[in-house]
């Protein structure tokens, strides 16, 4: 993660901006609030693949991006192909199928924040399945206290009708996003009680900015309610 690193981000990041303000005219609010410099953790709504796109491209500095490994391992040249976009995009490469290898995924986040750099994250842990705002993971609240780093809480609009889940192409319409004033935590990142109360303060936040709907059960769960119900 070092500066070899941001020559495919930044060669990325001029290919794509222009194309981005022409065609999505992106509407942004609160960006001021983003600091320019030290550690810092941008924790957003998640509705769409695209999020990973307009948001950072908005940004004045390369957001770094926790992405699951099977990004990176796809055979094939689609799968080359992918893992190469995700690179360019800034994102690394960690397993979050749990125990040991979700902490070791939090560790790699408090390397980059340690870096003085900034980290995105999207709390629910996956793409919301119906534009609702679902239960946070508590993972965000011990980087926050671990690092000290303040948690920008983002809210996206319209990213699910520009690019629905399973489509290549996006649709050309306005982006929004709103960048919420800075959130600082300290404590006892040891007591899962607090961390559950930390993070659901951080998942208020970003409901207050966005105006979703919340519902208090992880995306996981709900989307394997539906696969559930698509199979009986």
């Amino acid at each position: 993660m070092g500066k070899a690193d941001d020559v495919p981000y930044g060669l990325l990041r001029s290919f794509l901006t222009p194309f981005l303000f022409l065609a999505f005219r992106p509407k942004v609010k609160g960006l001021r609030n983003v600091p320019l410099k030290g550690p810092v953790i941008m924790a957003s709504n998640h509705l769409s693949f695209s999020d990973s796109i307009f948001m950072p491209l908005v940004v004045p500095r390369k957001v770094t991006f926790l992405a699951k490994s099977e990004y990176f391992t796809s055979p094939g040249p689609k799968g080359l192909l992918k893992k190469l976009t995700f690179i360019a995009l800034g994102q690394v490469s960690v397993d979050r199928s749990g125990g040991r290898r979700s902490e070791a995924a939090l560790l790699t986040g408090l390397s980059v924040l340690a870096q003085g750099k900034c980290l995105g994250i999207y709390p629910e842990g996956t793409r919301s399945p119906d534009g609702r705002l679902y239960k946070g993971r508590t993972g965000i609240a011990r980087l926050a206290i671990d690092s000290g780093a303040p948690i920008i809480p983002i809210a996206m609009f319209n990213t699910e009708k520009i690019q629905p889940t399973g489509t290549v192409i996006p649709k050309v319409m306005r982006v929004e996003m709103i960048f919420g004033e800075p959130m600082y935590f300290e404590g006892d990142s040891s007591d899962l009680s607090y961390l559950r109360e930390v993070t659901d303060q951080i998942m208020k936040r970003i409901q207050e900015l966005s105006g979703q709907e919340y519902v208090d059960i992880y995306a996981t769960k709900r989307k394997a309610q539906l696969s559930s119900d698509e199979e009986e």
